[in-house]
């Protein structure tokens, strides 16, 4: 079996030979160009519309680049702003609530100047045994000095009193719930009457007052107050307001219910009076 010759060849020979073809071709078609036009023409008719698929493959190309480009970067962009919109949400919901917090403070503080003869401390509602916080909790206790039968207000007047105490926290019993009563007396005429809780009427913003004497001369809009006789209540503080007031059928009292002084549907922070009524100056008041 015969061995194959192989044939090598020097590449700079091959690159010769390829420039030499290159320039006999030059000057081929330098010297004959009119009998070269029908050469040229039929190969510009194959390759011109190859060059126009090219082009317009390479149009196509270009502008996907462009339009993943633009994609890219708007989705970056969108990305960005979402960020922002969700920094300035969270700032916003900040500001809202530290208004809302001042908005409290100055309330408290006009609360606190209303019954400035009274030493207070405020406290936070922490939790409600129901919607209208007729018993809620508040975050002060025994350490900050609070007491049991200690009064405690908010919006413009008696929001209820003490009942349990502990170290951290203190529970509250409100004047709309249905054990409550509350001893107090029409500023206006000091006529005697009793204010007494109703969770079913507070749904309509009043709660019950019962026990005005028959020849009371009272209107809507009277301001009721703690009295001075209340076991309890210190003297003076804002109740709420009269309305709907009616002769009871022994003729011998008149009923009405009250408009709250504070507002039962949602409490945040309220005032506790850090003084109990002293049983004693009740009974040099009675005597």
């Amino acid at each position: 079996m015969r061995k194959r010759t192989k044939i090598t060849m020097d590449p700079k020979y091959i690159l010769m030979m390829i420039a030499i073809v290159c320039v006999a071709l030059i000057i081929v078609s330098f010297r004959f160009q009119d009998k070269m036009t029908p050469i040229r023409t039929a190969v510009g008719s194959i390759v011109t519309p190859m060059q126009r698929g090219i082009n317009k493959i390479g149009l196509v190309v270009a502008d996907g680049m462009d339009y993943a480009t633009t994609v890219k970067k708007l989705t970056r962009e969108n990305d960005s702003l979402k960020k922002q919109v969700d920094d300035l949400s969270a700032q916003n919901r900040l500001l809202q609530q530290d208004k809302y917090d001042l908005d409290n403070f100055r309330k408290l503080y006009d609360l606190d100047e209303k019954y400035s003869d009274y030493p207070k401390v405020a406290a936070h509602v922490i939790s409600s045994d129901g919607n209208w916080f007729n018993s809620f909790v508040i975050d002060k206790g025994s350490n900050d000095g609070l007491k049991v039968n200690m009064n405690v207000l908010a919006g413009d007047g008696l929001v209820g009193i003490v009942t349990e105490v502990n170290k951290s926290y203190a529970r509250v019993r409100s004047i709309i719930d249905d054990e409550s009563s509350v001893t107090g007396s029409f500023l206006k005429t000091s006529d005697m009457c009793f204010v007494n809780g109703n969770l079913k009427l507070i749904n309509k913003g009043m709660i019950d007052i019962s026990g005005i004497p028959a020849d009371a001369e009272i209107k809507n809009g009277y301001e009721v107050v703690t009295s001075p006789v209340s076991d309890k209540y210190l003297p003076g503080i804002l109740i709420g307001y009269a309305r709907d007031i009616e002769t009871d059928s022994s003729n011998i009292t008149q009923s009405a219910h009250l408009t709250p002084a504070a507002d039962f549907s949602g409490l945040d922070m309220v005032l506790v009076i850090t003084e109990v009524k002293d049983s004693g100056d009740l009974e040099d008041i009675l005597n």
